[in-house]
């Protein structure tokens, strides 16, 4: 857990609440916390889903693990204390994300159980849905699709502590979803989330 630094502090209260602010949507916010290997094909289907629920008028947002590396998470790199702060703070944008109402979608590696199990927190401590989607495929899949070289790198020493090769990556045990991305469609995981999106009757206020 970050430690708090600032001092002097006073958390100011609104006069909307986050009920009122989903009805205003006429939908629930939740967040979807997609983890898997690298080229599991959690963008893949983060961005698919994006876009099916636009499309059906709902308000969603994708929140990917390469694309806020360029921004809000620029200055941290992969040791695991960097990965444990990287998702801390996505933890905690999702979260603010969910209250305002959104679908928040989110494509992160996210290696570390305890890491992942901290955002659970973070949202069940504020009453938030959290729907945990383990975007599983296996290793030797992933190594065959390696969209962006690293698994190659990885293997010949240029990348090191890469997720699956020299550093573990923890499945959940307990994932609310679980895609089987190696033998099911894009269309088949999209289905599978909207799906657990409806049970959960986020899809409407």
């Amino acid at each position: 857990m970050a430690e708090q630094k600032a001092t002097n502090i006073t958390w100011h209260d609104g006069d909307v609440t986050c009920a009122e602010r989903h009805s205003n949507l006429g939908q629930k916010g939740a967040t979807l916390w997609m983890t898997g290997l690298s080229a599991s094909g959690k963008s893949t289907v983060a961005v698919a889903l994006e876009k099916v629920l636009l499309d059906r008028g709902k308000h969603a947002y994708r929140l990917d693990g390469d694309n806020v590396r360029h921004g809000l998470n620029k200055n941290l790199g992969f040791s695991a204390e960097d990965r444990a702060e990287n998702i801390r703070r996505i933890g905690e944008v999702a979260k603010l994300f969910t209250e305002a109402g959104m679908i928040t979608i989110t494509s992160f590696i996210s290696p570390y159980r305890t890491d992942r199990d901290l955002v659970r927190a973070l949202h069940d401590d504020a009453d938030l849905p959290f729907i945990e989607v383990y975007v599983d495929c296996s290793l030797k899949v992933a190594e065959e699709r390696d969209p962006k070289g690293l698994y190659k790198k990885a293997r010949a020493g240029e990348i090191k502590g890469f997720t699956g090769i020299d550093d573990p990556y923890e499945a959940p045990t307990s994932a609310e979803v679980h895609l089987h991305s190696d033998t099911m469609s894009v269309a088949e995981q999209v289905a599978a989330l909207l799906d657990a999106l409806e049970q959960r009757s986020i899809l409407s206020a």
